[in-house]
């Protein structure tokens, strides 16, 4: 069946466009505030959507008429580092996406270490086998409290013990143990269950 968003409140239509566009991977963002107050919290409106320039898009949902501190942080600032979930984490980022109050260090909450990265001055999250230096391009105001915003990824950490060529650019991506977001509050997916289908080839042009 047919459901028409216009006709729908926005809550019945997350509803089911979160029970759809599934698996989403989450986006664990580490940002600061002008101060450097350190803030983490985790996305899963997030995805890459440009390899050449090399860039992820993250959307913030806000209240109505309130900026979440991820986006006010991004904007005072101009860097974040996106962090990628493994399970082993899983526990911990659940953590970092309590309602704290303004000005609480979530890292430190939920007893995570942070570690620098090389270009910018926010830290990634030691414990994340990923992490993305990204820079914002374009900052879209979705209404609502909503914001998109497009960045480009300046350098991209990989634990070493999933990296399989370092020349080649080769990750053993089953090895870094990432979860999604699935439908549901609590509801998530594991990257393990996997099935190889190979791209078919060019057909030949016709004559």
């Amino acid at each position: 069946m047919w459901f028409d968003l216009s006709q729908l409140s926005p809550r019945d239509g997350y509803k089911l466009l979160s029970s759809t566009i599934v698996p989403r991977p989450i986006a664990w963002v580490v940002s600061a505030d002008a101060n450097g107050r350190l803030n983490a919290a985790p996305f899963s409106f997030f995805n890459l959507f440009s390899d050449d320039p090399p860039v992820i898009c993250l959307g913030i949902m806000g209240r109505a008429g309130q900026q979440k501190d991820t986006g006010a942080n991004i904007r005072a600032r101009g860097e974040f580092v996106v962090n990628l979930v493994p399970e082993r984490l899983a526990h911990q980022m659940n953590a970092t996406a309590c309602e704290y109050e303004h000005g609480v260090d979530e890292l430190q909450a939920a007893d995570l270490a942070t570690a620098p990265c090389p270009t910018i001055a926010i830290p990634r999250i030691a414990e994340s086998p990923v992490a993305l230096e990204c820079i914002p391009m374009r900052y879209i105001e979705l209404g609502n409290g909503r914001m998109l915003i497009a960045a480009t990824v300046r350098s991209v950490y990989i634990d070493d013990a999933a990296v399989l060529d370092r020349d080649n650019c080769y990750v053993d991506t089953p090895a870094l143990g990432l979860v999604a977001r699935m439908h549901g509050r609590g509801e998530y997916a594991r990257t393990s269950n996997l099935f190889t289908m190979p791209r078919p080839p060019t057909p030949p042009a016709s004559s």
